[in-house]
């Protein structure tokens, strides 16, 4: 049964050449580079009322710091995460085509169950997204610290984070990046999605609905038809990922192996995910039917948000 594990989301065109080994290396250098803020940049985040303190995460081109900030009116503290991006050593595709479309979307989104954007500075190349912090960690640190979780206390995450999606959907925005380790926990461990890094309006100015075609995402957590490199409902794809997410909260495994990538769209299409022994039972029916309905392998047949909410588990007390 595949294991937990983190995975690094990428962006990558469904046509394209590998990275050789030199550009991979140069890239990690570069990326090490980037994140470090320097003196005169702590300086002049104080002048604002925000103080960086211990590194808490990092991504392909950014790295997350705690952060408290003050409140030069009434001294009031916010505990905070802030994510440093440095454009001058960020390729420029990447900062054209995701990094302003991020920015955009974060400036637009508010909602309970979403990581809330409180400031976005810029200095010079350096960009700081000061946002809330959820205290807690992440799902997938969660299930590997304590095991698979119970059905209570699953439904009631799956609730939240299908309610913070349903809300990204209804403004036209999919997530595309939808993860155990982008699901984040608050101080009283209630979902907050993050990181929308991947993600893109799915309609244009006229309401004309867009397919993407860039491979987002993790592979152990993209839909078959992302696999299968033809363009794709963003939204759709984002209730297959839904699907994995639960997965492993109620079973501590992932469902597939992305070993090999021929055979793990075979095992999306055949179904082919079996429940770990230890908790098989304990698994209530609805909750599997759940899993089963999200990790259809036919996107046209795949639910919405909103018929996901409308789902027996979710309507059983």
């Amino acid at each position: 049964m595949p294991k937990l594990h983190p995975h690094q989301s990428h962006p990558k065109e469904q046509k394209t050449e590998v990275t050789s080994v030199e550009d991979k290396n140069q890239q990690k250098v570069e990326q090490k580079d980037q994140i470090v803020p320097k003196v005169s940049d702590i300086k002049a985040l104080q002048l604002n009322g925000f103080y960086l303190s211990k590194k808490i995460g990092k991504g392909a081109f950014a790295t997350v710091y705690e952060a408290t900030f003050v409140d030069q009116k009434n001294g009031r503290k916010s505990r905070l995460a802030c994510k440093i991006v440095n454009k001058a050593k960020t390729p420029r595709d990447f900062l054209s085509k995701f990094f302003q479309r991020e920015l955009d979307i974060l400036m637009k989104v508010e909602h309970r169950f979403l990581i809330q954007t409180h400031t976005i500075l810029e200095r010079n190349a350096k960009v700081f997204i000061f946002m809330s912090l959820a205290s807690n960690g992440d799902i997938l640190a969660y299930v590997q610290n304590y095991g698979a979780v119970n059905d209570s206390l699953a439904k009631i995450w799956f609730y939240q984070m299908t309610k913070g999606l349903d809300y990204l959907h209804s403004m036209n925005i999919a997530h595309r990046d939808l993860k155990c380790e982008n699901v984040l926990l608050s101080k009283n461990y209630n979902v907050k999605l993050a990181d929308f890094g991947f993600a893109r309006y799915c309609s244009d100015r006229v309401g004309n609905r867009i397919l993407s075609e860039t491979f987002c995402g993790s592979t152990s957590y993209v839909s078959p038809e992302i696999v299968s490199g033809i363009p794709y409902n963003a939204k759709i794809a984002d209730i297959w990922s839904c699907g994995v997410v639960l997965f492993v909260i109620l079973n501590s495994s992932m469902p597939f192996d992305d070993s090999n990538m021929k055979k793990l769209l075979k095992d999306q299409c055949n179904r082919s995910y079996k429940y770990n022994g230890k908790v098989a039972d304990s698994i209530s029916q609805e909750a599997k039917c759940t899993i089963n309905c999200l990790l259809e392998p036919d996107a046209l047949k795949r639910p919405n948000t909103t018929q996901i909410l409308m789902l027996d588990w979710l309507q059983k007390p």
